[in-house]
């Protein structure tokens, strides 16, 4: 069975860094869009971010842009996120998944990705 698995959560005080990996060994990247997503308590599971192999483009939310980067390394079949300037709003289970109705980013269309993980924890101290 195919699934992502995160890692590189943790406790970070705001304006610091961390680096988001999420890897599925039996998945090819090349067939999907993979998005990075995250769910606050008590909030929806919002895609933050995503990489498309097909075209080599990338998409941020409007909350993350600037401060977010997405990279993927096909060969390793892992997928980065690069977060800088860490906000306490950031504090979320943040999760991968691959778009499987669309090898191009831009949908918002939680339904359409698969492959989810367990997530990995962010928590940004004031």
């Amino acid at each position: 069975e195919v699934r992502f698995v995160e890692s590189g959560g943790g406790l970070v005080q705001a304006g610091g860094s961390l680096r988001l990996s999420c890897v599925a060994p039996g998945l090819t990247f090349s067939d999907y869009a993979i998005g990075w997503f995250r769910q606050a308590p008590g909030k929806d599971r919002e895609v933050i971010s995503c990489f498309s192999s097909a075209d080599g483009s990338t998409t941020y939310a409007d909350s993350v842009l600037g401060r977010f980067t997405i990279s993927s390394d096909n060969a390793k079949k892992t997928m980065y996120l690069q977060m800088n300037s860490l906000k306490p709003e950031d504090t979320a289970i943040y999760y991968c998944a691959a778009n499987t109705m669309r090898r191009l980013c831009g949908s918002k269309r939680i339904y359409e990705y698969d492959y989810w993980g367990q997530g990995t924890q962010v928590t940004v101290s004031s």
